[in-house]
């Protein structure tokens, strides 16, 4: 279903998509990562507890290093050491433009990260060593023929834990090419589609029951045969029964909106940001300046059917707008010419609380997809606000709400503009927002302690929105959510108080005339005509100017 957002650009677009970006899933040996398992696995693995000591365990990482030193120097496939702080995504992918493999391995990445070891004591007690120390981790990239260049990271101690990495984007491209369906790609981006309802049709699957066994194929079929090897040869595999389970632990999801001419997208984007950033209580806007300008006008199309992938990355300025709630990140940014992407980022899927197991792949993703409409709708309400006639009559009067008499909305009183500034920026919070929430966000803008607001307060104020339908309880939860209406009807009165009113009544109380602003935008200048105006009128009505 289309959000509002996207339905008010609509006429500004010739397409868009969504698609499941980054998919990180955790690959485990479940017996391994218990202490009596493991002793049972190294029992099928030697055939005895003897050899169960600290010693071999380290030797059995070392054995891991050397073979694949040996076997990346017979295979002339390179092996880079790196640093902490370098970016492996980025040396990969300049490996990648360069490599002459079409399918399997091309690269091998060393680098030291935190992964559970045992500590075995002299009498064959095992325990987690703690803190959990720094070992190296190998990142194993890959071609594969479905999902294009994915990852597996894997730990060079047992119990040999692995995340496997794959992109969404990377595998629409592959299916995009069987369906002979042409397209630039810059990046993770389609910028230029050919057939755009064909390609979000191959996006849409990514989001199927169908998914999960794509995702375990593509997971069995290089982990045991590329990586997991050179720690235990096959048959050590099948003696000792060493199999891994999946679980998700990362999930992106974005919209891809195609505008036609990418100067209408810079606008409607810098608009957005303006008229939004304060609302939010959006503390930065990063912009990463380029050194080209977006078009204004839309290229000619090349007669060709074939296609392409852009190696240059975009040198376009780069805006991000982003929300941090939790585990959970929403970001919007521009790609390319003419792509807008918002983004739902799930760090953790433990955050979404339905289940980790790959089988809930399916859920992970349609709840990242909810998150998603649910962040552009609060955008679109803040971005085109309005409240009518009747509401701003009706909010001064008490309501009721269940058996309880609550009183009216008094926009005067500094607590309640609070509040209502406080529901906004917490709008986009993707499971909603408690009284305890809201309490926090009001203490914010307030400077007050808990003692002066804290959540009884903030519940008794959450009554009366909730009396005058601005807000509503989620479920049978203590969780609110602003109803689309209500936020729109909220954001209008902080703009007119904040935009219009205040500024229109500080002018006409000007003894002297102001020079005015020294870069004037075209605001300054609606500004100017209406002090102008606005002056007429308080002395028509006998107002003191």
């Amino acid at each position: 279903m289309p959000d509002s957002l996207s339905d008010r650009y609509a006429d500004l677009l010739t397409g868009s998509y969504d698609c499941v970006d980054r998919i990180v899933l955790n690959a485990y040996f479940r017996m391994g990562h218990d202490p009596g398992g493991f002793r049972l696995w190294w029992r099928a693995l030697t055939g005895s507890d003897e050899t169960l000591e600290n010693v071999y365990l380290m030797r059995m990482a070392g054995r891991f290093s050397r073979r694949i030193r040996g076997y990346a120097k017979a295979k002339g496939i390179p092996v880079v050491d790196c640093s902490a702080g370098e970016r492996k995504h980025d040396i990969a992918e300049e490996y990648l433009a360069k490599t002459k493999v079409t399918q399997g391995l091309f690269l091998i990445l060393v680098g030291r990260a935190q992964a559970p070891v045992w500590d075995v004591s002299a009498n064959h007690h095992i325990e987690r060593k703690k803190p959990m120390p720094y070992v190296n981790h190998y990142s194993f990239h890959i071609l594969d023929p479905e999902w294009g260049h994915l990852t597996i990271k894997i730990s060079g101690h047992p119990p040999f834990p692995a995340q496997v990495i794959l992109n969404g984007h990377e595998y629409v491209a592959c299916q995009a090419r069987k369906a002979g369906i042409s397209f630039t790609k810059e990046g993770n981006c389609f910028t230029h589609i050919s057939d755009a309802a064909g390609l979000a049709k191959i996006a849409d699957t990514l989001s199927g029951q169908r998914t999960i066994g794509r995702l375990s194929q593509a997971c069995e079929r290089w982990i045991y045969t590329t990586c997991l090897c050179f720690a235990l040869d096959l048959e050590e595999q099948k003696r000792s029964r060493f199999h891994y389970q999946y679980s998700n632990y990362q999930v992106e999801y974005s919209r891809n909106l195609i505008f036609e001419i990418g100067g209408h997208m810079d606008q409607v984007f810098q608009a957005l940001i303006d008229r939004s950033r304060v609302l939010l209580d959006l503390k930065t806007v990063k912009t990463i300046l380029g050194y080209k300008h977006r078009p204004k006008y839309r290229k000619r199309k090349k007669k060709s059917s074939e296609w392409e992938v852009a190696v240059e990355k975009p040198a376009y300025d780069l805006t991000i707008f982003k929300l941090h709630c939790g585990k959970l990140t929403l970001k919007i940014y521009t790609k390319g010419e003419r792509v807008l992407r918002i983004e739902a980022v799930v760090h953790n899927t433990q955050e979404l609380r339905c289940g980790r197991s790959l089988e809930k792949f399916p859920q992970i993703v349609a709840q990242a997809k909810g998150i998603l409409e649910r962040f552009m709708d609060a955008l679109s309400c803040i971005n085109q606000c309005f409240i009518a006639d009747r509401m701003l009559e009706q909010l001064p009067a008490p309501s009721q709400v269940g058996k309880t008499k609550v009183g009216g909305i008094d926009l005067n009183k500094p607590r309640m503009r609070r509040v209502v500034e406080a529901v906004i920026a917490l709008s986009p919070s993707p499971g909603g927002f408690t009284a305890s929430d809201l309490a926090s966000q009001v203490r914010l803008f307030s400077q007050q302690n808990q003692s002066e607001y804290g959540p009884r307060r903030a519940a008794y104020d959450l009554k009366k929105l909730r009396g005058k339908t601005i807000v509503r309880r989620i479920g049978q939860t203590r969780r609110y959510e602003p109803i689309p209406k209500g936020l729109r009807a909220m954001a209008a009165l902080v703009v007119l108080r904040n935009k219009a009113i205040k500024p229109l009544l500080a002018a006409a109380q000007e003894l002297r005339p102001s020079r005015g602003a020294q870069n004037p935008r075209t605001l300054d200048t609606h500004y100017d005509t209406i002090r102008s105006a606005m002056q007429g009128v308080f002395q028509e009505l006998g107002l003191a100017a």
